[in-house]
């Protein structure tokens, strides 16, 4: 079995599902008392979301950067950005080791593609949603067409994301402003809807969504499994 690399804690409460998926599904897959060989750095996400909103995006490269390093000095195979956000640098801090980063969207793309979906709604932070880094990979690596909601929805979805999930906390009222997002962005022709951000599984569940939702914390961490035993398997 590889070494699964983590850089985690963006916030805790997602990098706790990675773990739990990522230990579940080596469970299932090998049977027995059978628990994944892994390597966890995780950050402190009260710097991380302030130099976030500060748009200190060269500081937080270096903060990527190092933790990427830090998991490669430690024995991992390969390694997972445990967030959609930060994947904003994914380019510079793959480019940092030389073990190979698992991408965070592709795993969430490949799954629409084989279910023959083309146009998705898309939740996140406002950068994810607002910026190319992740949008621009779903289009230009699988020529789909990704949809984000309304800028007063966009804002909505970016403050439960930073006022309530990462301190875990999961209210109802908050998941029937998603469920109402989600219906507008339906209504505008997404097919399928991306969690584009690791917490929102903690808070929209598939029977919320009258279509099909991708999770990139629960299909993420199941690539990641699928990376670390395919060698060792028949």
């Amino acid at each position: 079995m590889k070494t699964i690399g983590l850089i985690g804690g963006m916030s805790w409460e997602s990098s706790a599902q990675y773990y739990r998926i990522i230990n579940q599904e080596v469970r299932e897959r090998l049977g027995g008392a059978h628990s994944a060989q892994s390597l966890m750095f995780s950050v402190d996400f009260g710097e991380i979301e302030r130099l976030q909103h500060e748009g200190q995006w060269s500081v937080l490269t270096s903060r990527m950067i190092e933790a990427a390093q830090r998991l490669e000095r430690g024995g991992a195979d390969f390694f997972l950005l445990c967030t959609n956000t930060m994947h904003r640098m994914a380019g510079e801090v793959a480019a940092s080791v030389s073990i190979p980063m698992l991408h965070i969207a592709d795993p969430t793309a490949k799954k629409i593609k084989e279910a023959s979906y083309s146009r998705v709604g898309l939740l996140g932070t406002a950068f994810t949603m607002e910026q190319e880094f992740y949008k621009g990979r779903l289009v230009s690596e699988y020529s789909l067409d990704v949809l984000v909601p309304e800028p007063a929805d966009r804002a909505v979805v970016h403050q439960i994301i930073y006022q309530e999930l990462i301190a875990g906390q999961v209210l109802s009222a908050s998941r029937r402003k998603y469920c109402e997002i989600i219906q507008r962005l339906i209504e505008h022709g997404a097919e399928a809807i991306v969690l584009g951000c690791t917490e929102i599984m903690l808070l929209v569940q598939p029977e919320d969504s009258p279509v099909p939702l991708f999770d990139t914390t629960t299909l993420h961490a199941q690539a990641a499994v699928q990376q670390a035993i395919a060698a060792g398997t028949v």
